[in-house]
């Protein structure tokens, strides 16, 4: 049972891992310009922009970040959907 009283079922995804929510973090804040964000991509997750887009593209795609934090997701959903139309 879980701590809100509700059965754990087997078919239960498994949380997102720290790293996933420290993405969705980074992008959740606003930054001054886009030095900054970078600067704290490398600080604080240890990965490089790169890195940082590719795994917060992949998130977007997944239940478990949209469920975790469902304004920023859609926003970056909105967002990435807007770029693609523009191609």
């Amino acid at each position: 049972m879980t701590d809100d009283g509700r059965e754990d079922a087997p078919d239960d995804p498994a949380p997102l891992s720290a790293r996933d929510r420290a993405v969705l973090a980074v992008e959740h804040r606003s930054w001054p310009g886009p030095g900054a964000k970078e600067r704290a991509i490398r600080e604080q997750l240890g990965i490089s922009p790169t890195r940082y887009y590719q795994l917060l593209n992949a998130l977007l795609d997944d239940p478990r970040a949209l469920a975790h934090d469902p304004v920023t997701v859609n926003r970056l959903r909105r967002i990435r959907a807007a770029q693609r139309e523009r191609r």
